[in-house]
């Protein structure tokens, strides 16, 4: 598959899959772009979320561009940046559509208290890796 558009899926699949913001991304980077697609090195890790945590915008954000200008320069970091921030634009358009209609409804209650509970334990869990 094309390097790009590997990049592209993977970070999407990350943006689209994980609640909780940037830390709660970062096991789950960890896992793809040094377990699974060995893009990147165990010690880059550390630096990614140290150079993430210090420079302006989402952690999220900051580590896809710099994972993507580490795997393929400007058009990597572009990639992987539109892969993790498309899939999350893409829900809260939807979800800010439809969201006032069903709020009221047990089950999206509920569905909301189950999110914060998954939040919280991705949050953990990346405390503990680190």
């Amino acid at each position: 598959m094309n390097q790009l558009l590997d990049l592209f899926l993977t970070f999407a699949r990350i943006g689209g899959l994980t609640f909780g913001g940037g830390y709660a991304m970062i096991p789950l980077i960890q896992r793809e772009m040094v377990d699974n697609k060995k893009w990147i090195s165990e010690k880059d890790i550390l630096d990614i979320v140290a150079i993430s945590e210090s420079t302006p915008g989402p952690i999220a954000v900051n580590a896809a561009t710099f994972v993507g200008y580490h795997v393929a320069g400007v058009a990597g970091a572009t990639a992987a940046t539109v892969g993790v921030v498309l899939p999350a634009f893409c829900i809260i358009a939807c979800l800010a559509a439809i969201l006032p209609k069903l709020e009221q409804l047990r089950a999206v209650q509920y569905a909301f208290w189950g999110i914060r509970v998954g939040v919280l334990a991705l949050l953990l869990r990346a405390l503990l890796t680190m």
